[in-house]
């Protein structure tokens, strides 16, 4: 069996979310063999029936060898915070391509730590962003349209019944009360903000004025790396999307607004508005799924062992072109200057 074509062990796969991901995948590369791992057995396999060509264990993450027999495998996809790192340190010890995606930027040094103690073993993707790359790919790909960037907002909308399971309920109250402050951009240096600082407001995109708090996935360190923007703020508003206001099922919404001058030295402005009628669980399965396309080589090479952030191993162009054949509309980007 050919390394493309080795099962990839999705941990968490009969989840919410974990589950649309092993649909993704399944709907993106019909013939891939994928493995539903979690704590419950029937659930797994329930999962894994449904899917075809799939088959369901057992993980026990307080375990290095996570419970498994010896299984050669194509990728691992993460959808639940290993605290104890074992889902990475088995990837590491097998050479598995791994993806990562429940961590905040205030919790990345542990596995940075693991992986730079073993950096020739296997890529690891760190895709811990807004919705696995959801807000980072459509942010870069107006980017490419400027010389300098003056400064990035990124707002989005989780609707408070589209939180998915428990797993993501657990990284929610993780990541908005233990992290000690939140990352921002301000003068082109690292600010962190907390108390009234974290506090904004966010125009959904039906004109109405949210209130909204600081907030720093991955997409803060991704944007400040690629683009060099001077200000870079994400703002999440936990409520009711447009959506449910018109009486409609729950929507997730991206909104980004960036500044610069433009390669032919104008100043501009880009806004852009993103919605998912499904909510966040469609985007963030098609991520991991990307993700994993692009770990194990089935679009193109795969990469050699490294630390990796999305943004470089996926281009924006076909990643915002997977959002819109999944469902997602893009408003018309409206732009202004002189």
């Amino acid at each position: 069996m050919s390394g493309s074509q080795l099962p990839v062990l999705i941990i968490g796969g009969s989840g919410v979310v974990g589950a649309q991901a092993a649909a993704t995948l399944r709907k993106l590369h019909p013939d891939l063999p994928i493995i539903i791992g979690g704590r419950d057995l029937a659930r797994a396999q329930k999962t894994a029936h449904g899917l075809g060509n799939a088959s369901a264990v057992v993980i026990d993450l307080a375990r290095r060898d996570l419970g498994l027999e010896a299984t050669p495998l194509g990728a691992i996809a993460l959808f639940v915070k290993d605290h104890t790192l074992n889902s990475m340190r088995y990837a590491l010890d097998h050479k598995v391509p791994y993806v990562d995606l429940s961590s905040g930027t205030f919790e990345i040094g542990p596995g940075a730590a693991l992986y730079i103690h073993h950096p020739d073993r296997a890529p690891i993707l760190m895709a811990s962003h807004w919705l696995a790359g959801a807000a980072v790919f459509p942010t870069l790909q107006l980017t490419a349209a400027y010389d300098t960037i003056a400064s990035i907002r990124v707002g989005v909308m989780l609707d408070e019944e589209d939180m998915g399971g428990p797993a993501a309920a657990a990284d929610y109250e993780r990541l908005t009360t233990v992290a000690p402050a939140v990352l921002t951009i301000q003068g082109g240096e690292t600010h962190y903000v907390t108390g009234d600082e974290t506090k904004a407001t966010v125009r959904s995109v039906d004109g109405a004025h949210l209130t909204a708090q600081a907030y720093s996935p991955f997409d803060v360190l991704s944007l400040h790396a690629a683009t060099s923007a001077q200000a870079i703020r994400f703002d999440l508003v936990y409520g009711q999307s447009a959506s449910r206001r018109r009486g409609a099922p729950f929507s997730t919404e991206t909104i980004i607004d960036i500044t610069g001058r433009r390669k032919d030295g104008t100043t501009s402005t880009s806004h852009l508005e993103i919605v998912h009628p499904q909510g966040q669980a469609p985007l963030t399965a098609l991520g991991v799924a990307l993700g994993i396309e692009a770990l194990m080589g089935l679009r193109g090479k795969a990469p050699t062992p490294g630390l990796y952030l999305p943004e470089t191993l996926i281009d924006p162009n076909y990643y915002v072109a997977q959002m819109k054949a999944f469902g997602t509309v893009f408003s018309a980007v409206t732009e202004g200057g002189h």
